[in-house]
Formats: C-alpha cells, structure tokens, sequence
C-alpha cells in the first residue's frame, strides 16, 4: 500500500504541475473582495515561505514517526490536489488586481520549472488547506491546534498580500477536512 501511495503522489504532483501551467493560460474572471479594501496590499511572502515549510518539516518529523499516520497524510494530500485542480478547472479567477505575487521557489520550480510566477491558482488556497489538512492528520492536539493557528496566520498574510481572495481561504479547510476524511475512509484498519 505504501508503495501504491507514493507512486499515486508523484503522479498527482506532476500531473498538477502541468495542470498549473495550463491554469495560467486561461482568462478568469475577478471581482472586487471587501477584505482587500480593509487590508494591504502587504508583502508577505518571507514570513508566508518560512511557516509553510517550517510547518511542513515538523509535520514530516512528527509524522515519521507513525509511518501509517505519514502515508494517510499523503494520501489526504493527494486528495487535496485532486480536489483543488477540480475547484480550480470550475472556478476560472483571475488575480487580484492589487496582488503583490507570491514567490514560492519550490511550488514554481516543480510547476513551471521556475518559468515564472503562478497568479491563477486561486480557488482555493493551497497553502491554506495544506496547513489545515496537516493540522487535521497530525495525532498530538498540541500539533493539531498549533497548525490551525498557523494556518489562520498564513490565510490572512495571504489576504493580505492580496494572493487569494477571501472565498479562496473561507473554502480552503473545508477541503482539507473532506480530503483528510476521506483518506480516514480508504485507510486499511489494523
């Protein structure tokens, strides 16, 4: 099964990296979001980048210690692509007219091979869910609340910077939560 999981992850990654490329291509529409009038635009994207992958060495860490709990989570993170390259194909935005863009080097480097910035990947925030998605995986309660918060934290540096809009981050742990749920569903017990 662990063997299954990680060939369906690595497929999911690169079939979603060229997913993403596709995604920049089209037209979507925008919309004018309230939040973004109260707040930024503000430049985020260090702290953003820093609690993202910080949280997700300590999630591997903490994880890897129950191999059955890391590849539930990864299977839960598969779901969560495919979950997001869905809501993504039927929710075409553009970006935020203010948005100051995002630098993810890690998430460009796999999607884009560094070509360039991703600004449609909107609906819903990855980094979010992801956040969340950990959050509802890790076993600990002192773990599972401390990556809520963190997850509140990024969702809102990310409003901020004006990356997502509102309903990108509202929508967010609910798709974590349905992927995390239904990766409990197809966990063999035992």
């Amino acid at each position: 099964m662990a063997i299954i999981t990680v060939v369906i992850l690595v497929a999911s990654i690169l079939s979603y990296a060229q997913f993403l490329t596709g995604i920049e291509q089209r037209q979507g529409f925008t919309f004018i979001d309230p939040v973004h009038q109260l707040l930024g635009p503000i430049d985020c994207t260090w702290p953003i980048f820093l609690m993202i992958y910080g949280a997700l060495i300590v999630a591997l860490v903490v994880l890897g210690q129950q191999p059955r709990m890391l590849f539930r989570a990864l299977r839960a993170y598969t779901i969560l692509i495919a979950l997001r390259m869905l809501a993504m194909w039927m929710m075409p935005l553009d970006p935020p007219a203010t948005m100051i863009a995002l630098t993810d080097p890690i998430v460009e480097l796999v999607s884009t091979g560094g070509a360039s910035k991703l600004t449609r990947d909107l609906f819903f925030s990855g980094h979010t869910a992801t956040l969340v998605l950990i959050g509802a995986m890790v076993p600990n309660k002192v773990f599972r609340r401390s990556y809520y918060a963190v997850a509140l934290v990024v969702a809102t540096m990310l409003m901020a910077q004006h990356v997502h809009y509102t309903v990108d981050v509202i929508v967010a742990p609910m798709a974590a939560f349905t992927a995390a749920y239904l990766a409990g569903a197809f966990t063999p017990r035992g």
